[in-house]
């Protein structure tokens, strides 16, 4: 039996070896928000997000949008102005929509990762505690030293959630 298995491993070598060009773990799920992002109907800021298992099973997805209900075409989409005419007081941010897209038990939450876009702004930090979410990966933190973004990086720390940066490759589809 084992001359069988060792035969086995032998032509397996001599058929090749594995491609190298193919996507990380990281890059895959990021790619993966990146796309949901594509849906989002704001005009300026497009944003994804990708919940996954700490077995790498994704959980759930969600882009930033307008509630349930609220018709795109009567949002209002504008980020300057008097803030009741602009998107803010309205707008569901990817995080949430992931959260609150997924259908499963809470129990599959408890050290999953999301992957975003953007570093999350303190209300969506407090989703990503509460959910019982454990790690954080996001491309851009263009907001980084505002208040909501200290106050999501002292959340996260206090919360013992962790948050890392990363840099993709480009993925053409």
């Amino acid at each position: 039996m084992n001359n069988e298995f060792e035969k086995w491993q032998e032509k397996c070598k001599e058929s090749g070896n594995k491609r190298n060009d193919y996507l990380t773990w990281d890059e895959y799920f990021m790619a993966i928000a990146k796309l949901s992002s594509k849906r989002s109907k704001d005009p300026n800021t497009q944003v994804g997000a990708c919940i996954v298992s700490n077995d790498n099973r994704i959980l759930s997805i969600g882009y930033n949008g307008a509630p349930n209900g609220f018709e795109d075409e009567n949002f209002p989409w504008a980020r300057d102005g008097e803030k009741i005419y602009t998107k803010y007081p309205y707008v569901c941010h990817a995080e949430m929509n992931a959260i609150l897209n997924y259908r499963g038990t809470k129990k599959e939450f408890e050290n999953a990762k999301i992957y975003v876009d953007l570093f999350p702004c303190n209300e969506c930090a407090k989703l990503i505690i509460q959910s019982g979410i454990k790690e954080v990966i996001y491309l851009s933190d263009k907001y980084n030293g505002t208040d909501e973004n200290i106050a999501s990086k002292r959340l996260f720390d206090t919360c013992k959630v962790k948050y890392k940066q990363i840099e993709c490759k480009e993925i053409t589809i």
